[in-house]
């Protein structure tokens, strides 16, 4: 049963499973197959359990209004453009983000499996929600998985004024006995989800993430989402993005640049590019001894002493480890109200009945 957060920007603390149900019925009613829809229900609820609503529910109204619009098709039916056996490019032809990473995960673990190393590019793709989601899956199979992708324009080159650069995310995950070490980076100051989050909530924003408009650091949300993130790490993240493109759309022979076009744009095709590597740990060298190296570098870094303000040390991954299971004892998922708004707005104009 849904219960009340205490937070005042929250309405309802909502059942993990009751959700998945109503995201994949209200994909069903778009015209997506059941089990595409699952995927992406899963996808968006695993990240709000991982503590990213940015990349979690909240894109669902997104992706709905870029169905309804024809820009992203709802039956997801990807063509081979190259095939090496080690090397496969993907024409994704508009399908949901989601089901072409997925399907470029599958085949990239696969072919690991044969050949060590796989790596498959898909073009003309669309967002996949949060990438950690896909490696840490390929993780689990015995994999060291990266992925990268390519997005809408968010940052100003460095040393520029105007945005020409995507935030480009990309994730690396590796197998820990039955954990996973993961990270998983936008190559801006903060994800532009996580500032949509927080228009969403009304919330302010730290002066350090946008420059508005003006060209001057703001706190508000929605001058920032008008105005230019800024990279991480000064000129380091905008290199970073701008390699991350080269991988994702240059080499797939996908959108570059300005030619890619996000979720919040309903009408335009994406045109995303992804670039998704496997390497099957065992062709590597010993599971096991690799496992255990990988334990002394986690008792390392969580064995030193805590700076100020911390518990202790975490490896990357655990936070959301960590998270995940501290929803799901408290009950769930802890949405927006405006986020549970649009899912009743949107069922009730489908003719769709929601558990919630």
């Amino acid at each position: 049963m849904p219960t009340r957060s205490s937070r005042p920007d929250h309405a309802l603390r909502l059942d993990a499973a009751q959700v998945i149900v109503a995201v994949r019925s209200l994909l069903e009613a778009q015209g997506v197959p059941s089990g595409d829809a699952e995927l992406i229900a899963d996808s968006l609820v695993a990240a709000d359990l991982w503590g990213h609503q940015s990349h979690g529910v909240l894109r669902l109204p997104w992706y709905i209004d870029r169905l309804r619009a024809g820009s992203m098709t709802a039956r997801t039916e990807p063509a081979i453009v190259s095939d090496t056996g080690p090397l496969l490019v993907m024409d994704g032809r508009d399908g949901i983000g989601q089901v072409l990473a997925e399907r470029a995960r599958t085949e990239a673990v696969r072919r690991a499996h044969e050949f060590g190393v796989a790596a498959v590019g898909v073009r003309n793709s669309n967002h996949f929600g949060t990438a950690m989601y896909f490696t840490r899956r390929a993780a689990a199979e015995g994999c060291v998985g990266i992925l990268t992708t390519n997005a809408s324009p968010a940052m100003a080159p460095w040393g520029g004024r105007e945005k020409a650069v995507g935030t480009n995310p990309w994730s690396v995950a590796a197998p820990f006995g039955d954990r996973v070490v993961v990270v998983d980076v936008a190559n801006t100051a903060v994800a532009r989800g996580k500032i949509h989050l927080a228009k969403q909530r009304g919330d302010s924003i730290p002066e350090t993430w946008a420059l508005g408009r003006d060209g001057n650091p703001t706190s508000d949300p929605a001058e920032a989402v008008d105005g230019v993130i800024l990279p991480m790490a000064g000129h380091k993240g905008y290199a970073i993005a701008f390699m991350m493109d080269v991988l994702s759309g240059a080499l797939t022979g996908s959108e570059v640049g300005t030619g890619v076009h996000g979720p919040y744009e309903p009408t335009a095709r994406s045109g995303a590019g992804h670039l998704f590597l496997a390497i099957d740990v065992s062709a590597a060298g010993s599971m096991a001894e690799y496992t255990e190296r990988v334990g002394r570098i986690v008792s390392e870094v969580t064995s030193v002493p805590p700076a100020e303000g911390h518990a202790r040390v975490l490896y990357p991954g655990e936070v959301e480890d960590r998270h995940r299971q501290a929803a799901l004892e408290a009950g769930g998922l802890d949405l927006p109200q405006r986020t549970i708004d649009a899912l009743r707005r949107i069922a009730h104009e489908d003719g769709v009945v929601l558990p919630f």
